[in-house]
């Protein structure tokens, strides 16, 4: 009897890269976009520190997709969560393809986020996405840990501590 094969819809890999001197695991998880997986990636978005946007430029389908994509992550992930917008396939004849640049970096403007055009086939960009989406994060990382109110714990207290302060507790 053959057994059912569970097919998993997220791709992981690790990539370490050296950023200021220092070693950086990036962890990259690829939800390959599949409409289907939307519900299940919802969850990956939670703990995500950066999210790189990927649509195929021969494709107009795809990059009409990455609005919902964006609305998304706008209600899953956190607030200040560091995005990249990526029009993939750049190695690909003028003729094929059906997103020009201006459309991919208006895009990206309109959504205040940083744009590359990359080929996987050639490696055209791929490093400096990478490199591009560590620096972002460690930068916004840097600037969180540099604000002391966000590091600081209030406790309000009694105006006049050396009143003693009855208890809702049993009765005193």
């Amino acid at each position: 009897m053959d057994m059912p094969q569970f097919v998993c819809p997220i791709d992981f890999k690790i990539r370490t890269i050296e950023l200021d001197g220092k070693r950086i695991k990036l962890q990259i998880w690829d939800t390959a976009g599949q409409e289907r997986f939307r519900t299940i990636t919802t969850a990956y978005y939670r703990g995500a520190m950066g999210i790189l946007l990927v649509y195929d430029v021969t494709d107009e389908s795809s990059f009409n997709n990455i609005r919902n994509w964006i609305r998304n992550i706008e209600q899953h992930a956190s607030d200040n969560v560091n995005k990249i917008l990526i029009g993939n396939k750049a190695d690909m004849d003028e003729s094929k393809r059906a997103v020009p640049t201006s459309k991919g970096q208006a895009l990206a403007d309109e959504y205040g986020i940083k744009f590359f055009e990359t080929s996987a086939k050639t490696n055209l960009n791929v490093e400096q996405v990478f490199f591009s989406i560590a620096r972002d994060i460690k930068q916004r990382l840097a600037e969180t840990d540099s604000k002391p109110e966000e590091r600081t714990i209030s406790i309000n207290r009694p105006e006049d501590a050396s009143t003693p302060q009855k208890s809702a507790c049993c009765g005193s």
